[in-house]
């Protein structure tokens, strides 16, 4: 049987798979067991009657089934091809990922129902006057052989049985589907025509409280749908979700359908239980003639859905261009919210459709974007939509704006500008065009350098330090005696010496408050061996970095870090931690000499000037009036006083 089986002309002859082998059937199977089958209740109930499969003997199993054992198969999936002069079947199934092929007669299967199925008529007639049959007992699934007929579409059949048993024209199976619906939702224009002129009931619903006239919609039957309307079908009751035909005709973009349903008294403003109505459809469905025509009508162009969201909104959100730039002629609203807050320009943005933004900006109230708590360069940054940022910041979208409170405790970072969304996306071309444009590197509560540090990306840190950034910032929620940046770059060296080269503050790297004092062992939270301290709740006490060294994550790297800190301090008494960790590794000791030796001139005067000139200053070393040779000891390109001479 083919995916409907609507007529003879679609059952496929049989012989012409006699020539396959076992291998190449089995192929044939399976494709048709992915196609998307229709068989009726009734159908079903009889294949599984008659269609059995040995299960394969395993001799390995540890509890063998018994010889000749036959097991009936629970089927997920069947099939059917019936041969030309339709006395064989091909029947299939699919049980727990394997597929069962057998080779039926239809004799073998109820003649009334085998008489249906291939609509023959005349064997039905005879069936009926020779071997009377209570044509008014349903089967398990409250199906009569009316319904059959319907779900098929063979018309000769339904007048038989209608003539037989005409008060079963409306009868409905357990799902409350009458023969008028099964052939409606199966296209069958012939028996639908024929059973509205028996007098079939138009307006009876489904279980879903789907009417006829809303199948046919569903369809986009034009043929039926006007055959039902002609016949009384009414063109407002809607299903259990609320939708009307007049939904289903717009979800499908079908004009005439709408026209025909709408002239037929079908109501605009209707809604379904999400409040969404027949232009909302339209421009959730980017369904632009329709939209028009709908318009046209009366429409309300400023339709909001349950959540506030316009209909503006909603095109805007699915970036359909067509209807946003019909509604905005129609004068739609572009300044109303939804119940976040969000406007249509807001959507946009996040989901990436630039030329919506673009044609919003200039009817969007920056108020009402204020008012909101987020701008759209918050969600385009947070999206990685570069094309949008470009256009808004062109537009004059302020890169500073932070985020509401509300809005900002939505996010666990607790993130306030659109800079730090572009930073921890590591999106350097949208943080280059932020920072370009203005926008401050130290506004959040975490400083975006610390997320680009910790991320290990060298290159926003580079851009960030660049514009600004404050290299000395500290985790508000775990304070620190030294910059917080250290703390993510003890094993990048390359790294950790850009900071110091910028100003990172390496002096507080030595401040501790024991000194040369024994230091009390603090227990480690949850006894964890790590870092802890960055990602508990807020501490009270202030970490040191003796005490950040000593611990096992990176005691092992504290020689090379002391090492290059020296690098960036005069002299200074390191305290007894440190002194411990370096008589721990006889390789350090010339680091712990190094540490209590005193500094040289050279290098004095080196901290002296960078001193002078200012953490911001720095980068202006190579402007100084200076011979290369010293101006690249000043930026720590040469490490000695020999190097120079």
């Amino acid at each position: 049987m083919a995916a409907s089986m609507t007529t003879n002309d679609d059952l496929e002859d049989f012989s012409a798979y006699a020539h396959l082998s076992e291998e190449q059937l089995l192929q044939l199977a399976i494709e048709r067991s992915l196609a998307d089958t229709n068989l009726t209740p009734r159908q079903n109930r009889q294949v599984n009657a008659h269609t059995q499969s040995c299960m394969p003997c395993n001799p390995n199993s540890a509890n063998p089934p018994s010889e000749n054992r036959c097991e009936k198969i629970d089927r997920n999936v069947h099939n059917h091809i019936f041969s030309k002069d339709q006395e064989k079947v091909i029947a299939w199934t699919r049980h727990n990922g394997h597929l069962r092929v057998t080779v039926e007669t239809v004799n073998d299967l109820d003649p009334f129902l085998s008489a249906i199925w291939r609509g023959d008529a005349k064997a039905l007639r005879d069936l009926i006057h020779f071997k009377p049959k209570n044509l008014d007992e349903p089967n398990k699934e409250g199906w009569l052989p009316l319904h059959e007929s319907a779900y098929y579409g063979h018309v000769d059949c339904i007048k038989i049985l209608l003539k037989a048993k005409p008060d079963s024209i409306n009868k409905q199976t357990n799902k409350s589907q009458t023969p008028l619906m099964l052939a409606v939702n199966h296209k069958h224009v012939s028996g639908v025509k024929h059973l509205l002129e028996e007098g079939a009931d138009p307006n009876l619903a489904n279980h879903q409280l789907e009417t006829p006239l809303y199948k046919a919609c569903e369809k986009a039957n034009e043929e039926i749908v006007e055959l039902l309307l002609r016949f009384g079908a009414s063109p407002t009751k809607a299903c259990v979700q609320g939708g009307t035909p007049l939904h289903e005709a717009v979800r499908n973009k079908n004009v005439k359908i709408c026209k025909m349903l709408i002239q037929a008294g079908a109501k605009l403003r209707a809604r379904n239980v999400y409040g969404i109505d027949a232009v909302f459809t339209a421009a959730q469905c980017n369904a632009f003639e329709v939209l028009n025509y709908l318009i046209y009508k009366g429409g309300n162009v400023n339709t909001q859905a349950n959540d506030d969201a316009t209909a503006l909104f909603e095109a805007s959100k699915n970036g359909h261009v067509e209807v946003v730039e019909a509604l905005l002629s129609k004068r739609a609203d572009v300044n109303k919210a939804n119940k976040t807050g969000l406007l249509p320009i807001h959507i946009a943005a996040k989901n990436g459709h630039d030329s919506i933004v673009a044609m919003l900006i200039p009817k969007t109230n920056m108020v009402k974007v204020r008012r909101s708590g987020i701008s759209p360069l918050h969600l385009a940054a947070e999206r990685n939509r570069d094309d949008v940022l470009e256009i808004l910041i062109e537009a004059g979208y302020d890169v500073n704006t932070k985020l509401s409170d509300d809005w900002s405790k939505m996010y666990e970072d607790r993130r306030s500008t659109a800079l730090y969304s572009a930073v921890i996306n590591r999106n350097t071309e949208a943080a280059d065009m932020l920072l370009e444009a203005g926008a401050d590197t130290n506004l959040d509560i975490f400083n975006p350098l610390l997320v680009a540090v910790r991320k290990a990306s060298m290159e926003m840190v580079t851009l960030l330090v660049k514009h600004g950034a404050n290299v000395n910032a500290l985790l508000p929620t775990h304070p620190t005696s030294f910059p917080a940046a250290l703390v993510f770059c003890m094993r990048y060296k390359a790294m950790m010496k850009y900071l110091l080269d910028n100003g990172c503050d390496a002096l507080s790297c030595f401040k501790c408050q024991y000194g040369s004092n024994p230091h009390p062992i603090k227990p480690r939270r949850n006894g964890r061996e790590t870092m802890y301290f960055l990602n508990d709740e807020p501490s009270e006490c202030c970490v040191e970095f003796c005490e950040l060294i000593s611990t096992p994550s990176v005691r092992g790297w504290a020689g090379p870090i002391i090492d290059t800190l020296l690098d960036y301090v005069g002299h200074v008494k390191v305290c007894s931690r440190i002194t411990e960790i370096l008589d721990s590794n006889k390789d350090w000791a010339y680091i712990k000499e190094r540490s209590v030796l005193p500094c040289t001139l050279m290098h004095l005067c080196r901290l002296k000037i960078r001193q002078r000139l200012g953490i911001h200053r720095l980068w202006k070393i190579n402007g100084l009036p200076l011979p290369g040779r010293l101006l690249k000891f000043l930026i720590y390109e040469r490490e000695s006083f020999e190097d120079i001479l």
